[in-house]
């Protein structure tokens, strides 16, 4: 046996043994006609070819980049992203009551027990999109909270849209009762902070997390509505779709007063963010939430006349921003961001219903919910 054949039939040998590492790779056979190419030859390089190599080729990925939209919603955070359902209780229609969702979880570094944000999605995104575009994983890994992304079922709904419209899920029950159901299972799972549970949403989400808020006061310590609609107006599709485009026809307080009696609730810190240019959710609508939050704070009567705390508003360069407070704690803010369509504000542009027009609504956000804690 020649010595090259030797040679073929022990690289033959140490690619069989390594197969499960490196598939195997089988030379091309050289046409005859052809001299053989000497890999080990190199030409030598020109002047200014160190240089050039030196040059990162157009097209290619920095070693750091704006966009966190690839390879994963957990992608540059440190923490833990996992996907999982819950069997929440049965409900009308629906025996067998399972509701999807992914929990970041940032490396805890010390005893006390982490804060949760629960995000809700808007329509067509699901729980990886909302992570990507508002990059709420980064935030609890600079500050220390999980965050859990509940996730719509295409099965409920074609465009995974929360229907926060329907009789049950307005009335509390229904979604809004899975979405409470899911959060007190990780809370205990998980040890959570149950006084520093914080809710935010984006548009159907929004439309959600509004209801949840007014509906369990004694689960959620604040709530961030970007993009939302007013609450208690719309009863079906159609009367949603007439809300998002005018807001409420009916006052807007009163539909607060028709639901809850304002003496005896104990209150839900809001921040409220909308794009001046939405054409899909009307700005209308994030006028009508801050009127609505102001009666459930106890900032208004039943008029809508002020009878406590102060306002301050301030206009800047990306859009007007009105703080309340009361006792000099900061209770209901409202962000209108300049030249914002419907999209979630300083998010990222590579998807879908994120814009970086804006300030950054996660790390604005997460500073008004910090302050925030539900009394036992």
């Amino acid at each position: 046996m020649s010595k090259s054949l030797i040679k073929l039939w022990l690289s033959g040998l140490r690619h069989m043994v390594t197969s499960q590492v490196e598939p195997i790779r089988v030379p091309k056979p050289r046409a005859p006609t052809r001299p053989a190419r000497t890999r080990t030859a190199k030409a030598k390089p020109k002047p200014g070819a160190a240089t050039k190599a030196a040059t990162p080729r157009a097209g290619t990925r920095p070693a750091t980049r704006e966009s966190r939209e690839r390879p994963r919603a957990s992608a540059w955070a440190r923490g833990k992203w996992a996907r999982s359902y819950h069997s929440a209780p049965p409900m009308a229609g629906r025996f067998v009551n399972h509701i999807s969702y992914a929990l970041y979880t940032p490396p805890k570094t010390g005893l006390e027990r982490l804060p949760l944000v629960v995000m809700l999605h808007g329509c067509k995104q699901n729980a990886d999109d909302f992570a990507r575009g508002t990059r709420m994983n980064l935030l609890a890994d600079k500050y220390g909270f999980a965050v859990l992304y509940p996730e719509q079922s295409k099965h409920d709904h074609a465009l995974r849209c929360w229907r926060w419209h329907d009789d049950l899920t307005r009335a509390g029950g229904g979604e809004a009762a899975s979405v409470v159901s899911l959060v007190n299972a990780i809370v205990e799972q998980h040890d959570l902070d149950a006084e520093r549970i914080y809710l935010a949403g984006m548009s159907a989400g929004a439309g959600l997390a509004a209801i949840l808020a007014v509906r369990y006061p004694r689960v959620f310590a604040a709530v961030g509505l970007h993009s939302g609609v007013v609450f208690g107006n719309a009863r079906s599709a159609t009367t949603a779709l007439d809300a998002m485009r005018r807001g409420s026809r009916s006052d807007p307080v009163a539909l607060i007063d028709a639901v809850v009696d304002v003496r005896e609730y104990p209150g839900m810190p809001a921040i409220i963010v909308h794009g001046e240019l939405d054409s899909v959710v009307t700005s209308v609508n994030a006028e009508q939430l801050t009127q609505q939050f102001l009666r459930l704070n106890g900032f208004i009567d039943a008029a809508g006349n002020r009878r406590a705390g102060d306002a301050r508003e301030e206009k800047r360069q990306d859009g007007v921003v009105s703080d309340y407070f009361k006792n000099g704690r900061r209770v209901v803010k409202t962000s209108i961001v300049r030249g914002l369509g419907h999209s979630w504000a300083g998010g990222d542009d590579k998807v879908a219903f994120h814009s970086s027009k804006g300030p950054d609504s996660a790390a604005v956000m997460w500073e008004f919910f910090k302050y925030q804690r539900r009394s036992s």
